[in-house]
Order: C-alpha cells, then structure tokens, then sequence
C-alpha cells in the first residue's frame, strides 16, 4: 500500500509541474488531459485504499517516508498517517477535485491562462492530501500553508482586476492572524511532549493537561486549554469561522471551478478535519470543547441571516458555506467528530454541486451574476435546473437526501450534548443550529425561485443566447448530484452511529453523545420517519422554502416593503455586521496611520534626522571649525606648540 500512498500525493504535484512549466509546449489539451488523468489516478487509488481499510479490515499504517532533519533530538520528518479519516477524505478531496478539472475544461475553455490555471488545480489537490494524508505536525503545517498560498494564487487568478487582488490579499492577512494561533499551539506541543509526531503528542496528552502555563505572570492557564484554542484559532482562519469569516466571501473573486474546489473539499474544510484529528488533545479541555461550541453556534446563525441579503449569485452559497461550517463546528464542540466529518463529506458533494451549477448559469447569461436579473431559466436550461434542486434540497436538509442524514443527526448530537448543562453554551448551540435552518432553508430557495422562476430579467439579447451548457459542464453537475442524493442513506449507519472511525477519533465516554443516539438507530428509514415524529428540523426547513415562495413568487413585492420597514437590520445586514469597515477601516487605517507617524516621527525625524543626519552635520560644523586652525604658515604651528607647552608644564608644576 506505500506504493499506492506516495502516487495518490505525487500524481497531481507531477502534474502540476508538467502543466505549469511546460504548459506552452503541451498545449492547453494537454494541461487538462494530464492534470485530470493523475486527479483521476489519485480518486481510484484512494478509493482503493478506503476499499481495504474498511471492506477488506485493513489495519491503519503510520510510518515515516523520510527524515527531513533531526534538531536537538527533534525529529522533523515526511510521514503518512493513513487510517479511515485520512481515507475518507482523501476519497472526498480527489472525487471532488476530479469533477472540478474536468468541468474546468467547459468553464475556462476561452480564457488565456488556461494551462496555468490546471496547475494551480492539481497543485491544490496535492496540498489538500499533503496536509490529511500527515502524520506529523511538521507536515500537516507544510499542507496548511500550502493550501492557503495556493488558494491565493487562485483568488488572484485573473490578477489584473483590482477586486481579485484585493480579495487575495485579504484572504492571504486574515489566514496568516489564524496561522500565528496554528504555529503558536505547534510550539505549545513541541514545547510540552517535545516531538512532532501525532502519536507521541496523544500519549502525552494526559500528561499536558495536567500541567499549568503562566502567558501573563501570575494568571495560570491549563496548558492543554491554551494549545487547543490556539490551534483552533488556526482553523477558525482556514475554515472561516466569525470573526475571520471576512475572505471567504471575497474569494468568489477568483473563476468559479475554484469557488467549488475552495468552499467544498479543500482549504475550509481543513480546520474541520484537523480538530477531528486532534480529537484526542481537544477530549482532555472541556473549555477548549466549549469556545469551539459558541465560535460555531455563532457563525452558523449569523453568517446565514447575511444570505438572505446577497444578490451575486456566487456569494449566496458562499455564505451557506459560512454557516454550513458553523454547523460542522458546533458538532466538533459538542464530540460528535464523527457527525461533523460526515457533514463535511455530504457537504463537499452538494456545495461544489451548487457552485459549479451556479458557474453553468454564468456561463449561460455570459457571465452576469446578479440573480435580480435572472429569473425564468427552468426551461433554457433543464439538467442545471433539476441538478442544483438536488442541491438545494440537500443543502436545506430535504428528507432522504444526503444533507437531511448529515444535518439531522448533527442536529440531534447538538440536542442531547448534556455534558455542557442547560447552561449558556448549550442553548446558544442549539438555538443558533435549529434556526440556522429555517434561515438556510429561506436564503436557498430565495436563491434557487429568483434564478429559475418567476418571470424573465434578462435583457432581449441575453434571452435569446441562453441555452443549456455543455457536457463538459453537466457532466460533473450529474456525477456530483447522485451521491448528493442518495450517499446518506447507505453511510450514515456505519459514519455516524458505528465504528467507522475506530482509534482515528477519540472520545472520551462521558462525551459520546453520538453513542447514545446509536442505541436509538434502527436504520435510515426509520430515521426519517423519527424526523418527522419527534424533530422539528423537518418542519422548519419546510416553513423556510414556503416562505421563500410566498415572498419571491407569490408576492415579490413584500421583500422591499419588508427591508424599508427593517431598514437598521437591513442596512446591518448588508453591510455585514460592518466586520470589513472594522477591519478596513479600524484596523488596517489604523495600522496605516501608526506606520505613518513612525515613519514621519521615528525614522525621518528621530533616525534620519537626529541620528543620522544630525550625528554627520554635526560633525561637518565641528570640522568647519576645526578647520580654521589649519592655516599653512609654521609660524602658526610653533607657536601653537609653545602655547601648548607652556599649558602642559604649567599643569605639572601646579599639582
């Protein structure tokens, strides 16, 4: 299998180096034919690979590919840790990149960087499994930081727009405030188990949570606490999590393929798995569990309501994906790792299925992407219609499909999570989670009437250029909305309520709220049929699509006599709990302006000119007047030597 471990991470970094190097001399057929075909080696031989852990009762491999450098007895190496979590989300990040390259081929046909773009791509898959195939925290950090460089590359792929460059930028600072926490809480473990290496650092555990660290003099933090709020403040930058929620929005600035990539299987989902990952460290802080709790309760609610008001299409599921994540989160905070991770999986199929339907529809209308000016598309274009159904309804948690097992069952991990009391964080966890979905339930069928009923917005010319898109572009539409559909019912038994996961995730008893549930399970259908029995999810979902008919079909006139009436919450709203004018504006203004003044008061005038100037002209004026002494006449010389004898033997005699 070692063989197979080193292709599934190598293939799509040769490709990327093929397609980025030599991208003039294979032509863009090329690029693409490469890049897919190792993509798509990566999906079989992962696909093979879950196949022996699972089916065939394969036994999980760690082990060490090379000794990178060893450093005062510190190991620093390149080495896979290759179990049932890894293996899940190897299968999800290629399956899903595949379908991204191969509808890249459609999306980017007409645009210059095309090769360039492959590269960037495949690249993105190799970080992606770089940083879940790891085994260490060297190369997990190698696999953080490359997703984020790359994920740059791509925001900022059409780099000549100022909004592209902008929004890279942003993504690249609010990424390297979460990173800072990430290598901080790496420096707390090496500090405390003195080694890098996942399995070494989980024994230690128990001894690190039982030792005390002073940050502040006199104020003692349990050590254990502090490491994993700071590596989750990794993740709240890598998987948006508010208050760094600010790029993922903005990153719709880079083209639409990598929107899918970004938002479903890659970089945001990497703060998600990593707190699955360090599981074992998270069970022995139960403040750590409950600051993961709120952060996630928060984005989750909050991070939907700015949905309801967005207008670009691609936005609208971005924000979904904010609030998707706060579901993922509040799942970990409450020990149901294997509850998020299984969102995370349902999530990845049906949100690259509704961004890359969504690029099929800016393809269609040549790129516009208001949705006030859509609006009848049902008939021009009838596999993008039914396909991004399947996902909105998966998205809102329709029963049966993939999102309705995935969200329920974290949903009810969240309602019975009684280890955290009746307390505070239990009812901000579980209010925010269960109106989270009447909001997710609104904003996507808002999304989904406004672009393919109702009556036609498009200008006459637009209109008689719409037509449906081609295979390249629904095909993945297709192969992405299948296991939307229907992966729920087969998984969610072994996933969730069984020992899928095994020793990948550890749980202590007190907080297996998922084992609990599993004495309760008897099967998907009767799953369903406890939803609609004793859960209200299914009724608010249902209430959320009603409305979004009643006010966007039925009476589109009631939205803006609504917003006039709310117009604070609506101006709130829109200008998204002003988090970019604090940032902007307080932050980066203010830390302009402090560069400024030190600049102007510390280099120009203390530096240059006290220091530096002022020590060279005073120098000048002391060797003006010293100058004057040297006259050239000896006379001038003998006598100022008498003079100076005179002074000296006159001193001698004195004292």
């Amino acid at each position: 299998m070692h063989g197979y471990h080193l292709t599934i991470v190598l293939a799509p970094l040769a490709a990327a180096i093929v397609a980025g190097l030599f991208g003039k001399k294979i032509g863009r057929a090329g690029a693409h034919w490469i890049t897919i075909f190792a993509v798509g080696l990566s999906f079989v031989l992962s696909a093979l690979v879950l196949k022996y852990l699972y089916w065939d009762g394969g036994h999980a491999e760690n082990y060490s590919v090379y000794t990178w450098a060893v450093v005062d007895g510190l190991r620093m190496e390149v080495g896979f840790l290759i179990d049932r979590l890894t293996a899940l989300m190897m299968v999800v990040v290629t399956f899903v990149s595949l379908m991204v390259h191969i509808y890249t081929v459609g999306y980017m046909h007409d645009d210059s960087g095309y090769q360039r773009f492959f590269s960037y791509i495949s690249l993105f898959t190799f970080s992606m499994l770089m940083l879940v195939m790891s085994n260490n925290f060297l190369q997990l950090f190698f696999g953080w930081e490359a997703v984020g460089l790359v994920s740059y590359l791509l925001i900022g792929f059409w780099f000549k727009r100022e909004s592209a460059i902008f929004a890279n930028l942003k993504a690249f600072l609010v990424n390297r405030v979460g990173d800072f926490g990430f290598i901080l809480g790496i420096a707390g473990i090496v500090m405390f188990a003195e080694s890098l290496d996942y399995a070494t650092v989980f024994a230690s555990g128990p001894a690190i949570a039982a030792q005390n660290i002073e940050v502040i003099s006199g104020v003692p933090w349990n050590a254990m606490t502090l490491i994993c709020i700071l590596l989750f403040i990794g993740a709240m930058g890598k998987s948006a999590q508010a208050p760094l929620h600010v790029w993922l929005p903005d990153s719709m600035e880079g083209p639409t393929p990598i929107s899918a990539l970004i938002h479903a299987a890659t970089m945001v989902t990497a703060g998600i798995f990593m707190v699955a990952r360090m599981s074992p460290l998270f069970e022995l802080s139960e403040t750590a569990l409950a600051v993961v709790v709120v952060i996630g309760a928060i984005t989750a609610f909050f991070m939907g309501l700015l949905g309801i008001v967005q207008n670009d299409i691609k936005r609208v599921i971005a924000y979904s994906t904010l609030s998707q994540l706060g579901y993922m989160t509040v799942a970990l905070g409450v020990s149901a790792y294997g509850a998020a991770i299984f969102h995370l999986m349902t999530h990845a199929f049906f949100k690259a299925l509704l961004f890359l339907a969504a690029g099929s529809v800016i393809i269609a209308l040549h790129h516009e992407q208001d949705i006030r000016k859509m609006g009848g598309l049902r008939k021009y274009m009838p596999i993008t219609y039914w396909t991004a159904l399947i996902g909105s309804l998966a998205l809102i948690g329709f029963p049966g499909s993939a999102g309705f097992f995935s969200k329920d069952a974290l949903i009810e991990a969240v309602r019975e999570s009684h280890w955290h009391g009746q307390g505070a964080v239990y009812w901000i966890a579980y209010l925010s989670v269960m109106l989270g979905v009447f909001v997710t339930a609104l904003y996507t069928f808002r999304l989904f009437f406004l672009v393919f009923h109702g009556k036609e917005r498009m200008d006459e010319k637009m209109r008689s250029h719409v037509h449906e898109s081609p295979w390249v572009v629904t095909g993945p539409l297709i192969l992405l909305a299948i296991p939307s559909a229907v992966i729920g019912w087969f998984t969610i038994a072994p996933v969730v309520f069984g020992n899928f996961f095994g020793t990948s995730i550890a749980v202590t008893e007190r907080h297996d709220v998922l084992a609990q549930l599993g004495r309760e399970f008897h099967g998907s259908w009767e799953f369903i049929l406890h939803a609609f029995q004793q859960s209200p999810v299914v009724y608010l979902a249902a209430a959320g699509a009603v409305t979004a008919w009643y006010f966007y079909l039925k009476r589109p006139d009631l939205p803006d006599v609504i917003s006039k009436k709310l117009s604070g919450l609506y101006t709130l709203l829109v200008h998204k709990y002003y988090f970019d004018d604090l940032y902007i504006n307080g932050f980066a203004a203010g830390g302009r302006a402090a560069g400024k003044f030190l600049w102007q008061k510390g280099d120009e005038l203390l530096i240059d000119g006290i220091i530096v100037n002022g020590t060279a002209n005073t120098i000048g004026r002391l060797a003006g007047i010293l100058r004057q002494l040297q006259t050239g006449y000896l006379y001038d010389y003998a006598f100022a030597m008498i003079i100076g004898l005179t002074l000296l033997l006159g001193w001698m005699l004195w004292f």
